[in-house]
């Protein structure tokens, strides 16, 4: 587990817009070989939290949170030399946002850490429409498809795609997580078997 003090320090970088900074440390803890998964979790997964927290609190406006997120976004392509081991599992994964949801930071992380496990990941991105979505769950064929939701209010949009997937694509298994999901929700995907929640990216990894 990163230091308690090194994410605090990581964090107040992010929040004042200091990208060297926020550089400097991950530069640092790659350098000192730390584990990919706890750099994720550790530090990247868990400031976005807490700016996602302090935006929904009114207490940072919606461009710092911009800010943080392209910071975050860009310290993730400094990982990417480590993502692929070499090892592949020769498994498949659609990675996508619902359609209306436009934060794709943690989308982008679940399909980094399936890429880290050898799995073939392709990430969709923001705003997917489900018509789209099944047209390329159709041509890719994957063994599984992960739906991030960063936005409680978009949890509607799950629904419709939720309700797609599993009409026209009956066996596929489905993961679904996010920020969303403290607010509530995780009672819909009891409607949809062979759908999943997963917390963290650590319980992720823990079932990959």
């Amino acid at each position: 587990m990163i230091e308690a003090s090194i994410y605090q320090t990581y964090l107040t970088s992010l929040l004042r817009g200091e990208k060297e900074a926020c550089l400097n440390i991950v530069t640092a803890l790659l350098d000192d070989k730390v584990e990919i998964r706890e750099l994720y979790t550790d530090i990247f997964q868990k400031s976005m939290y807490s700016v996602g927290e302090l935006w929904e609190r009114n207490e940072i406006s919606v461009a710092r949170e911009h800010l943080a997120t392209a910071i975050t976004e860009s310290m993730l392509s400094l990982t990417y030399p480590h993502l692929f081991t070499g090892h592949y599992s020769g498994k498949k994964a659609i990675i996508s946002c619902t359609a209306n949801e436009y934060h794709q930071l943690g989308g982008k992380m679940v399909a980094d850490i399936f890429e880290l496990h050898g799995w073939d990941a392709h990430f969709l991105g923001a705003n997917t429409p489900v018509k789209d979505m099944l047209k390329f769950i159709d041509e890719i064929n994957p063994d599984l498809i992960g739906l991030s939701l960063a936005v409680y209010f978009n949890i509607p949009a799950l629904k419709i795609t939720l309700e797609a997937i599993s009409a026209h694509f009956q066996h596929l298994d489905i993961l679904v997580g996010g920020h969303a999901f403290i607010w509530g929700g995780t009672g819909l995907l009891k409607n949809f078997p062979g759908t999943n929640y997963f917390e963290s990216l650590a319980q992720l990894e823990a079932n990959l």
